[in-house]
This record gives structure tokens, C-alpha cells and sequence, in this order.
């Protein structure tokens, strides 16, 4: 029997103590999974608007270089989007001519709930700034799409991204 005895030297039965440790480490592990999960769904929503942006402004770009006029343009780019850009958002088509090398804004039309201005230039007849690439040849003309958005985060978590992460604004911009 001195043998079997000193098998049980040293071992405890389960207490207490166990059960109460075993919920501090599922209350620590779950508060981490809430967060990761919460700062994934926003993040994702923010990307996901990035995409539906991005292919507004080609759409729109599009649309204005095949005869579409300006505020036909903005209207249709505003009503084909499920992201109410009459209230967060800000669609801007504009015409930019060159004229004798000189890039000019020749019409521009705005439509939305957020009041931003254009990037490329806001003055008809003013010049226009266009990065060096899409600058159009002599007597012809860019069309340009910018959407602006408002990001709203849907979680606490996403709350704080968008104070470090994540843009309070989203843009994008296409030239056609």
C-alpha cells in the first residue's frame, strides 16, 4: 500500500480556484475575439466601399467620355449606388481641356449630401491639376469622376479605427 500512496503524493483534487481561473481566461479570450471580430467587420466595410467607390468614379468617367452630359453623369452615378451619397456623399464630374497646353476646367457638375470640393480644380475656365499621366493631347479632353464618402463605422471597435486606421473620408478618382 506504500506504494499506491505515494503515487497521490503532491496531487490535489480540482478546487474552486480552477473554476474561477477557467473564467478569467474565457472572459480575457472571448473580449479579444469580440474585438478582433468587431475591428474585422468594420475594416471589411470600409474595403468594400473602397471597391463600390472605385467603380462608381470608372463608371462615371466612362459614362461622360461616351456623351453622357455632367449632371446626367453625377445623377445616374448617385442613384446607382446603394451607399446614400445624397446624404454622406459627394459625386464631382468634371471636363478638363487642353488648350494649347493649357489645362483648363471647362464644366464641372456636383451632386450629394457632402459638400467637398473638387481635387483637380474648382474655378470653370481655371486651370486644372491632373497628374502628368492622364494629361490629354492638344485640343482634347479628360472627363473626371471623384466620389467622396463619409465613412460611418458600424461597432465601438470601428469607432476607434477610424481615429488611427481608418479614413473618416474615403475617395477615389477616374479620368477617362
Amino acid at each position: 500500500m506504500r506504494a499506491s500512496q505515494r503515487d497521490y503524493v503532491g496531487h490535489t483534487k480540482a478546487g474552486a480556484g480552477d473554476s474561477g481561473q477557467a473564467l478569467v481566461e474565457f472572459a480575457i479570450s472571448a473580449t479579444m475575439m469580440l474585438i478582433l471580430v468587431f475591428g474585422l467587420i468594420d475594416f471589411s466595410r470600409a474595403i468594400y466601399i473602397e471597391q463600390v467607390i472605385t467603380n462608381l468614379t470608372g463608371e462615371g468617367s466612362s459614362m461622360a467620355s461616351r456623351g453622357t452630359s455632367l449632371a446626367g453623369t453625377a445623377a445616374a452615378i448617385v442613384a446607382a449606388s446603394d451607399l446614400n451619397l445624397n446624404k454622406s456623399g459627394q459625386v464631382i464630374v468634371s471636363s478638363v481641356f487642353n488648350n494649347n497646353n493649357k489645362i483648363q476646367l471647362t464644366a464641372q457638375v456636383s451632386q450629394g449630401g457632402l459638400g467637398a470640393t473638387s481635387l483637380i480644380g474648382s474655378v470653370i475656365g481655371g486651370p486644372a491639376s491632373l497628374p502628368a499621366t492622364v494629361v490629354p493631347q492638344l485640343n482634347q479632353t479628360v472627363y473626371v469622376t471623384e466620389v467622396f464618402y463619409k465613412y460611418q463605422p458600424i461597432t465601438p471597435i470601428g469607432s476607434l479605427l477610424t481615429k488611427v486606421v481608418l479614413p473618416k473620408e474615403l475617395y477615389d478618382v477616374a479620368y477617362y
